[in-house]
């Protein structure tokens, strides 16, 4: 099954690209990300790694794409594996929308779905910078 979903904002463009491209900052946008362990600080094709979930939940991912604001990405939790693609614009107003293409066995995809709007919605939304997210080190494996 293949689902797309849209939120727009009044978060600049850059802004949300940033809060992509900077794992540490999943879980600041992201409430179902506890952190994020992987080998480097920056979305990167390629990049391989781990996103912690609630309740211990831990899904393996794998960078596919990243090409300005667009970006893909695997991600495996046991058999169960979902292709995910991102993409950023700016909108005229100086806000920004994004988008995200889910792709995998139907009740997985439409399981995420909701919480796939709730982050989105927060990732285009102007939140101020949380300085207690876990920065830096810590963050690696």
């Amino acid at each position: 099954m293949r689902r797309t979903l849209h939120r727009s904002g009044p978060a600049p463009a850059a802004l949300v690209r940033e809060r992509y491209a900077a794992y540490a900052r999943w879980s600041e946008w992201s409430p179902q990300i506890r952190g994020v362990e992987t080998d480097g600080e920056r979305l990167a094709r390629g990049a391989t790694g781990t996103v912690r979930g609630p309740l211990g939940v831990r899904v393996r991912f794998r960078v596919e794409r990243v090409e300005g604001g667009d970006w893909s990405w695997v991600v495996r939790c046991g058999p169960v594996r979902l292709r995910l693609e991102h993409g950023v614009r700016a909108l005229r107003d100086g806000g920004s929308v994004t988008r995200l293409v889910s792709e995998g066995p139907a009740p997985y995809v439409l399981g995420y779905e909701p919480l796939a709007r709730l982050a989105l919605g927060r990732l285009v939304r102007d939140l101020p910078h949380n300085p207690s997210a876990p920065h830096g080190p810590g963050q690696g494996r």
